[in-house]
Order: C-alpha cells, then structure tokens, then sequence
C-alpha cells in the first residue's frame, strides 16, 4: 500500500492509504504499509509485491512517475497507467483531449504565476489554479470587481506550481461522478457549507460539504453527466476507478450548461470521499470496492 508520499496531499494520501489497508486486511489480504519516498524502488524491489495499491495523490503519485517505476519493475498496481496519470494531471492538457472527445470544458489559458499575479488576464469572474495539482490546492476565485489578482499569488511562500491555469468561473452547481471499469456509478451533487467552491477544506474536513446522492438533477442533465463522465475516461485512458468533476450551470432559465473540470485519476478513498459513496450507492462496500481494485490491478495500464 503506497501512501503519504511528498506532495501537497501527502496527508489526504496518508488518510486514504490506511483506510484502504484496513479494508483489505479485513477482506483477507496481507498488506504492507509503506509512506512512499524518494527510496521506494528500492523499497519495492526487497519486499517484491504481488500487487501494488497506489493510494498516493498529488505530483509523483498520481501524475505517471510512481507508474512509470512500477512499470520498470513489473510490479502489477492499481488505478491508471503512466500516460492517462500524466495526461489527467495537467488540467490544460486534459481539457484538449476532452474537446476533442465532444465534452463541454471553460475556456481557459494557460500563464506564469508571475503573470497571473500583476494583472487579470481574463475578465473577471475567474478561477485561477495551479494547471498540475489536485485536491483543490491553490486555487483562488476572482470576482467581478476585484481590482488586482489574489495576494497569494505574489507569495514568497509559494512552494506549488508556478504554471498556472486562468479559468473562466461557471456559476452552478458541483456536480461529480465515479467511474468504475468504464461505467459510471451515479452522480452526486456537492454543497459546500461556507465555503466559495468544493476546496481543500469543504473535501476533507469533516461536516465540509454535503453530499447529495443521487443528485437533484433534471434526468437528463444526470444522464449527460454520466455520459461525459465515462467518455472522459476513456479519452484519457484510464483504469480501474475515476472521478470526474463538473459545473452545472443552471442560472439562465432555458439555457443549461454542463461543463468539465477535471478527472482524478486517483480519487480521494477517505472516509469523506466521494467514490466510496457511489460504490456504496451501488451496492460496493468499501472493502469489496478495494478488493475489486487489487483483482483489477496490472501492468501495462
């Protein structure tokens, strides 16, 4: 069980990885725990696993470089492939792939942290968040008005990326769906409390967000967000389990838009996560939805 790491979601991965160990070890499996650093090759090359449970998030877990040495040694391991990992994990990158595939996605560009802290490069209401990151880190909403970009932006404590995504803000809803072997499970509405968008705190803090399963949607809005959902999966290349993040905008009657964030190529298995709810919505426990992820698991991903 791979977990920790040293990104920016080191304690969201730490989190995810005990919770899947425990659920395994009670499904009957031998599990070994390791907090991944720059020694796990040769970590993983003594202890020589059957199957290698990647619940690690963030840069070097989830962007195709921890893949990248599993592949090397030929170690069979759990969720997607180096190409769909690194693919997902720059945002600008993957909304190419989903435009091509026929996805709705907000028009954005792509700048310097430096450029996109002097001035707005796109009228405001924006977002504005690092182009390679997860879990909601490092993002900051513009609003109509401001006068400058965020402060934080001009940090000398920054220590995320300094490539940087300018987004145009969709109002709406926080829609999500799971994706599991291809076909997606359901989708949840997610209703932050106090909190501007679904961020780092509303995800994983306990009492951040509600979520509503199946979400209060009209039918065919569900159904369309469903439809995108396993068609990014695909786009990207994934395996095993992914999430996809979108925005319904609902505000202008007779006009709905629906459009796509991101993918997770790596979604969060804590206890506040949003797939192990779908699974169960579904009828998948925990232990049987990690189960199901070391018998998918492989090289060649």
């Amino acid at each position: 069980m791979l977990k920790g790491g040293w990104s920016a979601e080191r304690e969201v991965s730490l989190v995810s990885g005990s919770g899947c160990a425990a659920a395994l070890r009670a499904e009957g499996f031998e599990v070994t725990e390791i907090d991944a650093q720059p020694d796990l090759g040769e970590n993983l090359s003594r202890l020589k696993p059957d199957v290698v449970f990647n619940a690690l998030h963030g840069k070097w877990g989830e962007d195709g470089c921890v893949q990248g040495l599993l592949e090397i040694l030929q170690l069979p391991y759990t969720h997607s492939g180096v190409l769909a990992s690194a693919l997902a994990m720059h945002k600008e990158r993957a909304k190419a792939a989903f435009a091509v595939a026929g996805i709705p996605i907000a028009k954005s560009i792509v700048a310097s942290r430096q450029a996109a802290s002097e001035t707005h490069l796109m009228e405001p209401p924006y977002v504005v968040k690092p182009v390679a990151e997860g879990s909601s880190v490092g993002i900051f909403i513009v609003r109509k008005g401001d006068n400058r970009p965020p402060e934080a932006l001009r940090a000398s404590t920054w220590e995320l990326s300094d490539e940087m995504m300018v987004e145009e803000f969709v109002p709406g809803r926080e829609l999500t769906v799971a994706v599991m072997d291809g076909k997606a499970l359901a989708v949840t509405e997610i209703l932050t409390k106090g909190h501007a968008f679904y961020d780092y705190e509303s995800k994983y803090s306990e009492g951040g967000s509600d979520h509503v399963i199946p979400a209060q949607v009209p039918d065919e809005i569900a159904a369309t967000a469903m439809r995108y959902a396993e068609l990014a999966h695909a786009a990207m290349g994934c395996r095993g389990v992914s999430r996809s993040d979108f925005r319904y905008d609902d505000t202008v009657p007779g006009k709905p838009r629906l459009i796509i964030l991101e993918i997770n190529t790596q979604p969060g298995m804590t206890p506040t996560s949003l797939v192990p709810e779908q699974a169960a919505y579904k009828g998948i426990s925990y232990a049987k939805l990690c189960a199901w992820m070391v018998e998918d698991a492989s090289c060649g991903r």
